[in-house]
């Protein structure tokens, strides 16, 4: 499948599918507490997302029994929510997540703490969103694909950490994944060259540890192998004539709003 340069039209409707879907992030990150479920944080985005006459992007994807996929501590991505699990104090919780809107899709990821996490944890946090950061830095048209692969990676290097080798971005757009393939680490040669309508899943998954994953007898969730915890950060993102646009925040909002949680 060739790499889809999306209208203005297009655009627009991927801006209001990405307008919904942080408003289902701002929501469920007001309900993260000690005690909650995993389901219960799906069944919440569920119906949320439903209320703006949109449609879950995971749910029944490939067989994914799910509308979030709900990661814990060393699950790196895919967890399947669970009625009996419930999140615990010091925990930290990747909520994975993607609505349809008039047939188009938009797809974005947070790591959040659970009630006072370790000093340590939160920086994982940090560093994996500032990663993202750095590498949309390079997200811009005439440049390549990998310039971005390149920076995430060393950025989350320099900062004593490890980037998820087994699983990648992706483009996105009528399709959740659509070329091209998005790597989190540096490739060998440049990549394609980006072009203005352009929309790519950009979504850094950085260990602690090791960047070794295993995947669970459930065919979804990937952990770490070496037990330590990692988190996840991503963001639909509309590369331009100039700086790229994040189609996966709220109305209003800038990437310098989102960068600095302004």
């Amino acid at each position: 499948m060739a790499v889809t340069i999306k209208t203005e039209r297009e655009i627009n409707i991927m801006r209001e599918a990405g307008n919904i879907l942080a408003t289902v992030h701002d929501e469920l990150a007001k309900i993260i507490e000690p005690g909650i479920t995993t389901m219960e944080l799906n069944n919440f985005a569920d119906k949320l997302i439903r209320e703006y006459d949109s449609i879950p992007s995971f749910l029944n994807y490939n067989g994914y029994p799910a509308s979030l996929c709900v990661s814990v501590n060393d699950e790196v991505v895919h967890g399947i929510p669970n009625k009996k699990r419930k999140l615990i104090e010091g925990d930290i919780v990747s909520l994975d997540c993607g609505v349809i809107y008039n047939g188009y899709h938009s797809d974005s990821a947070r790591t959040y703490a659970v009630g006072k996490i370790s000093p340590e944890h939160q920086r994982l946090i940090d560093v994996t969103k500032q990663s993202f950061f750095e590498g949309i830095k390079f997200a811009k048209a005439g440049n390549h694909l990998y310039e971005i692969s390149k920076a995430i990676q060393k950025y989350v290097e320099e900062n004593g950490y490890s980037v998820v080798r087994d699983l990648v971005g992706h483009g996105i757009g009528q399709n959740l994944h659509e070329e091209p393939q998005i790597p989190n680490f540096k490739q060998i040669g440049r990549g394609i060259k980006l072009r203005p309508g352009m929309t790519l899943a950009i979504e850094p998954m950085v260990n602690k540890g090791v960047y070794d994953v295993w995947f669970l007898d459930d065919d979804w969730t990937v952990v770490t192998q070496d037990g330590e915890y990692s988190a996840h950060y991503e963001n639909t993102v509309l590369i331009t004539e100039g700086e790229p646009e994040l189609l996966s925040i709220r109305k209003g909002r800038t990437l310098e709003d989102e960068m600095y949680g302004r």
